[in-house]
Formats: structure tokens, sequence, C-alpha cells
């Protein structure tokens, strides 16, 4: 899909404040209300804007550690992706799940409140899951730079 300026404006708007009203990020960008509210239909339509959603911080909730989880998995077993990504889904401290290309597989984003939590969640959920060869656990000290926007 092709976007012009105005589109951009637009999209670099909602991504500043996604609950801007209506009105006033018509009003941002430059455009007419309808003139917003037609574009932002459009680019709904062709996939550009795909949803809108709300961005806890899991810190304010008491969750205090977080660790990334690197694993390699046996691949000789016909369905260790489908397996391992189906079990980790079950996870419910797993944020995110990632597969790659290369030496790591799949990478987990896990959350804890603290590190007695992190070692129970770990002993009884993460060296269950199925057809594991290797796993390196990276704990999360600091991000530098985390964002969601693109360069419009």
């Amino acid at each position: 899909m092709q976007i012009d300026d105005t589109d951009r404006r637009l999209l670099r708007h909602l991504l500043a404040e996604p609950d801007l009203p209506g009105a006033l990020l018509a009003e941002r960008a430059g455009v007419t209300p309808a003139t917003c509210w037609r574009r932002l239909d459009r680019l709904r339509a062709g996939g550009v804007i795909t949803g809108q959603s709300a961005v806890i911080d899991w810190r304010a909730l008491g969750y205090e550690v977080e660790v990334s989880l690197r694993f390699t998995l046996d691949k000789t077993a016909p369905r260790a992706f489908d397996d391992f990504i189906e079990a980790a889904r079950a996870v419910p401290e797993v944020l995110e799940i990632q597969t790659f290309l290369g030496q790591v597989d799949v990478r987990l984003s896990l959350i804890a409140r603290n590190m007695a939590h992190y070692q129970q969640v770990y002993r009884s959920r993460i060296l269950t899951l199925p057809h594991i060869a290797d796993i390196e656990a990276l704990m999360h000290i600091a991000t530098i730079k985390a964002t969601d926007g693109l360069p419009l």
C-alpha cells in the first residue's frame, strides 16, 4: 500500500499518542476530521494499522525480573518446534516467543516477581518444555532503546 505525507503525519501522531481523540489527531496532522477518519479507515483496510492496544508496565504489577531464554531444540523429533511452541504458549510468565534461523532456534522473554519466583518457574515450567537440547539464560539488566515507532 502506498502512503503519502498526510498518512505519515497521521501515523506519527497516532504512534506518539494512540489514545488521542480523533478531532485532536486531525488538528495535529493538519487535516479535517472527515479526512482523518477516511484516511485511518483506508490505512486499516490496507493492513497498515492492524489494531490498537494498551501497554501495561509489568513492573508496576510487581514483576522485577526479566530473562531472555535461548533454546536449541532437538530437531530429530519431527514436531519439535510445534510441540515446544505449544507448550511455551501455556506458560503465563512468557511474554514473547520468537523463532530464528541459526544456532538459536527459539527465544522466550519471561518475567518473574523475583529470583525465587523465576527459579520456581524455570524448574517447573521451563525445564519441562519438550525437545530441549540446550538452554542459555540472559538476565535483563537495562533497556537502552525500545520502540514500536517507525521512521515515518
